[in-house]
């Protein structure tokens, strides 16, 4: 009798404890196959710094122009000899060698899973991108397929559960770059896919879905999904309503303040004058599709908090069993093609490519992995010198799962 292989799952839990953070790595099922380490202050530091200098955020004092300039001109991000030395340094720091050990003894096909539980001051954490120490240019998401484990609070929570095996075969729906009302084009919460028109990759994309029925809303034509002004929280509740497979938003995202403390109140900006809080989407109850694609700015950021109710926690309590986020802000296409010193070509549209590669990925049975796949396929095009597959963009993609989602 052929025996199958079966997936090892690791468990991957970080936890702040005063000026320290300690880390533990072990084999689910198996107990005697467990690591633990601390990281001390001035290593978090360090990583702080490492991280303030790459990624887009702004820091105090500077625009969203200006943290996007840095970031792809000036850090880690801009180039693969730089942003190799950044994957080295958080790998060596946050990871212990004995927990590279462990993981190096799970490498195997079919390829294991880990589930990361970070802590806040880990939250921006791009886990899959980090290297191994040393000579190695192997990458953590090339030893296992990366996911991020919902906080344990809203795991245990009451919430909805819907099923991928029972929506698989309904529609999308798509919320792409909805008008915010008052807001120009090139303005702070303007457009995030540029103008529409039948020739762009995403309108292509959208082309045969649309004309089978897979999309909602309804539309005459594929560039007639972007920029609406009729996607509002009510009509967002009566889509969900219908019992989609998936939810597919594209657009602006305001992130909860850290000191505030409160992460409800991070935000999607839907075509009305007020954001829909992750608060909002929890006390509306709104019916979430099992898959959930938010690409927008720190989406994923619900472990920057004591209490992650963030907006993946809100979508998780509505049904949710998979959710991809984004950790950072991602630059529109305009931004990118205003500051980086990569491709030339008019038709490069590098937000576009994340777009697509995420709504495919949630396509399939194990999303979660899907979207690993494409993260580790632009890895290797960048790490080959394609400066088109910018690491701004697939090692800022976070994808939670729960109830066995993979």
């Amino acid at each position: 009798m052929e025996h199958l292989a079966v997936t090892e799952t690791l468990v991957l839990r970080f936890a702040d404890m005063g000026i320290v953070t300690y880390a533990g790595l072990r084999v689910v099922g198996q107990p005697e196959r467990s690591v633990s380490w601390v990281i001390e202050e001035p290593v978090l530091e360090t990583v702080d710094e490492a991280l303030d200098l790459a990624l887009p955020d702004p820091r105090p004092g500077e625009s969203t122009a200006e943290a996007i300039e840095r970031s792809l001109t000036a850090g880690p991000f801009a180039g693969p000899k730089p942003e190799l030395k950044l994957a080295r340094e958080l790998g060596a720091r946050l990871i212990g060698p004995d927990g590279w050990e462990l993981l190096s003894d799970c490498v195997a096909a079919p390829r294991a899973v880990l589930f990361i539980t970070p802590s806040p001051r880990l939250a921006r954490v791009p886990w899959g991108q980090l290297a191994m120490p040393g000579l190695h240019k192997f990458r953590l998401m090339e030893m296992v397929d990366v996911l991020m484990a919902v906080p344990p609070n809203i795991v245990h929570a009451p919430r909805a559960a819907t099923s991928w095996s029972e929506r698989a075969d309904g529609p999308a729906v798509a919320v792409l770059d909805p008008r915010i009302p008052g807001q120009r084009p090139d303005s702070a919460l303007g457009s995030v896919l540029g103008r529409p028109s039948p020739q762009t990759a995403l309108a292509r994309h959208f082309a045969e879905p649309l004309a089978a029925g897979q999309v909602l809303p309804a539309a005459a034509a594929p560039e007639e999904l972007f920029r609406r002004t009729d996607l509002d929280r009510h009509w967002l509740r009566r889509a969900c309503a219908d019992e989609p497979a998936r939810l597919l938003y594209v657009g602006h995202a305001s992130a909860a303040e850290g000191d505030v403390g409160h992460a409800d109140r991070a935000a999607l900006h839907l075509a009305e004058d007020r954001a829909l809080t992750a608060a909002d989407i929890m006390a509306a109850d709104l019916p979430v599709p099992p898959r959930v694609a938010l690409l927008a700015c720190g989406s994923g950021g619900d472990y920057r908090f004591d209490e992650a109710t963030g907006l993946v926690a809100a979508m998780v309590l509505g049904g949710a069993q998979l959710v991809t986020a984004t950790l950072w802000p991602l630059p529109t296409t305009a931004g990118y093609r205003r500051f980086a010193s990569g491709p030339t070509d008019p038709t490069f549209d590098p937000m576009a490519d994340a777009v697509v590669g995420v709504d495919l990925a949630h396509r399939e049975d194990e999303a979660g992995r899907a979207v690993n796949r494409w993260q580790r396929a632009q890895m290797r095009r960048w790490r080959d010198g394609d400066r088109a597959a910018s690491p701004v963009y697939w090692a800022a993609l976070a994808t939670f799962a729960v109830d066995g989602a993979r």
